[in-house]
């Protein structure tokens, strides 16, 4: 999560451009995200159109202007129970992902207040912030057999998204980062998800570590015409080999 200045996220509205609902990334988003769109361009506010989606569980969405100056944005979330929210592509997104994913978006918000109970508001985030900012903005939950996450992680991507091909039809990918679903508007090659197997403990301890897989998203088997040909996981500035590590030095973070 970031502090949302005027500054964080796209300044388009969702009525200002359309937004490809067929896409297979947006597949879990589709029916509430294109009742919500249809409500912004009827004229609500992002925020209204958000709350008029009866989902349980999910905080109330309100006007930027009701965070206090002298507020973090998680932790006013995490007191009141309501999300501070722009009109734009960015806050709409992240609505959409509270819609989906309330619990994840949730224990998110929690350990992020907790973390600011604790240490308070520096310039620097910390470690535990940053990595759940990252995640929050980035991120992706990835449910896959065994020998493909190994390859994932080994970033063996040919063995990944071409010997193993058929094993995507047994995996389960969401892309839960609200600024990795705006990015996604306009698909490049780069665009880079940091997943999160499905099932890990949701503690501290883990985003703290930053054990996230890189997963370049146009990459993955249906969701993008060119990755039928293996010769586009050939481009090593967007599938990058492993780190070679020196003796003795373990990883630090997969990105």
């Amino acid at each position: 999560m970031t502090p949302h200045s005027a500054a964080t996220g796209s300044g388009c509205s969702p009525g200002s451009e359309p937004i490809d609902w067929a896409a297979p990334w947006l597949a879990p988003y589709r029916l509430l995200g294109a009742q919500v769109e249809h409500g912004v361009r009827a004229g609500r506010s992002v925020a209204e159109a958000l709350n008029e989606t009866a989902v349980p569980g999910v905080p109330r969405f309100v006007p930027h202007s009701a965070l206090p100056a002298a507020e973090a944005y998680e932790a006013f979330i995490f007191r009141t129970g309501q999300v501070p929210t722009r009109d734009n592509l960015h806050d709409f997104f992240n609505g959409l992902v509270w819609l989906h994913q309330p619990a994840l978006k949730a224990r998110l918000n929690a350990l992020q207040a907790e973390e600011i109970g604790r240490r308070g508001i520096a310039a620097s985030r910390g470690p535990l912030r940053d990595a759940l900012t990252v995640f929050d903005e980035n991120g992706a939950l990835l449910e896959a057999p065994a020998d493909l996450v190994a390859a994932l992680r080994a970033r063996d991507w040919h063995g990944a998204f071409v010997r193993q091909r058929a094993a995507w039809r047994e995996t389960r990918l969401v892309l839960v980062g609200h600024a990795l679903l705006e990015k996604l508007l306009h698909p490049r090659k780069p665009i880079t998800a940091h997943a999160l197997l499905a099932g890990s403990e949701l503690a501290a301890c883990a985003y703290e570590r930053k054990s996230f897989l890189p997963l370049p998203v146009l990459g993955v088997p249906g969701w993008w015409p060119a990755n039928e040909d293996a010769a586009f996981y050939d481009d090593a500035s967007v599938f990058r080999p492993a780190p070679q590590l020196s003796a003795g030095r373990k990883p630090s973070i997969e990105r």
